[in-house]
């Protein structure tokens, strides 16, 4: 096996591990934690960290640790949230989600700087194009990324769907569901009824071990490149903290940059629906929380198919096509949530939806972390 490609893989499975844990606990964030609004709360101070951590803490990283080890300290950020589960409380979950969205800026920013010269390297090496061999290892990844989805959806349905935790639901209270649900209502919805707290710190466990898995595994077995540092050390001999933030936002000046942050932002919206209230307002509401894993499995396969699939045809087809397919997707799936009132007998929606969804968010998973090419 090729090296390059054996070190896409180590990346691609120490991702497959790591997310099988955080993608499930996310998903089960707004269901879980609805006392004062507390999963939301952690959500949203996840990518407020994010938003805060990415004006300076990769370049800084990645230049003086390299892409490697980057990615391992990074990881350990996220095993930290989910031991922070164990004990969910404000005074838990608010520091291990800040801890997790500073490393996650990093990780994200290390995985596509090594990702895209491992591509560039072997395209060199084989005489092909850089940025179709890029295309298709961001392919390669994502196809299995996305598949943590699928294993970690999966293990949280099973743990929870061990002790049904309800009953039928009342007609009065599903139509509470869905667009009309409100997060600060009172009123006793489906989503009240948790599962067990054995149950929980099963799911925690399975959760924290695959996440350090995922570390042991990029730790022991990925390759380092050194291009980004020996490039460093060619430059200035360190930048300062104020000089590293003045340059992020120096690039602003650059009018295409500008318009293409709007691209990741619309991005992490639409994940933000899907993981804090389509998994609540919808799922969780008219179906139950032992549903959620089961649903979102749904968006998991989808979203891993089509982004191989869109990795080998966006050579073909060019990004707009592609962009215009996942916008007009996601336009369609948000004017039909609006109007739909969920129901336990239309349980096949709800899968249609999540795959729907999948579709789309495959366009920007794959199409955004190659635009620098």
């Amino acid at each position: 096996m090729e090296s390059s490609l054996k070190n896409v893989l180590v990346v691609s499975f120490g991702f497959l591990l790591l997310f099988t844990a955080f993608g499930g606990l996310q998903n089960l964030q707004s269901s879980l934690y609805r006392e004062e609004g507390l999963g939301v709360a952690a959500l949203s101070t996840i990518y407020g960290a994010v938003l805060v951590s990415s004006m300076f803490l990769p370049s800084v990283l990645i230049k003086k640790l390299g892409c490697k080890w980057s990615i391992v300290i990074s990881m350990c950020c996220y095993v930290a949230f989910s031991l922070g589960n164990f004990y969910a409380s404000w005074y838990t979950l608010i520091p291990t989600s800040i801890m997790l969205g500073l490393g996650a800026a990093p990780l994200w920013s290390a995985h596509c700087t090594y990702l895209t010269i491992m591509g560039n390297t072997h395209a060199e090496e084989a005489g092909k194009i850089g940025k179709n061999v890029v295309n298709q290892y961001f392919g390669i990844f994502f196809l299995i990324f996305q598949s943590s989805g699928v294993w970690g959806n999966l293990i949280s349905s099973l743990v929870f769907g061990q002790k049904p935790t309800q009953a039928a639901i009342p007609e009065e209270n599903l139509l509470s569901c869905g667009a009309s649900d409100c997060l600060m209502a009172t009123a006793s919805t489906n989503s009240t009824q948790s599962p067990s707290q054995e149950l929980i710190y099963t799911l925690l466990g399975i959760y924290t071990g695959s996440g350090v898995l995922a570390v042991l595994l990029v730790a022991t077995f990925l390759q380092p490149i050194k291009d980004v540092q020996e490039k460093s050390k060619g430059e200035e001999k360190s930048s300062s903290f104020w000089s590293t933030l003045l340059s992020t936002f120096k690039l602003l000046r650059d009018k295409r940059l500008c318009l293409l942050i709007l691209l990741p932002v619309y991005s992490g919206f639409q994940q933000a629906f899907l993981s804090g209230d389509y998994t609540r307002s919808y799922v969780t509401c008219a179906l139950g929380i032992q549903f959620v894993g089961y649903v979102m499995i749904s968006f998991s396969a989808t979203n891993a198919l089509c982004s191989v699939l869109y990795g080998k045809i966006s050579q073909y087809t060019g990004r707009i096509a592609l962009y215009m397919l996942g916008t007009g997707i996601h336009v369609s799936c948000v004017i039909a949530l609006l109007l739909w009132k969920p129901h336990p007998h239309q349980l096949a929606m709800f899968f249609v939806f999540s795959g729907l969804w999948g579709m789309a968010d495959a366009v920007w998973q794959t199409q955004n972390n190659v635009w620098t090419l």
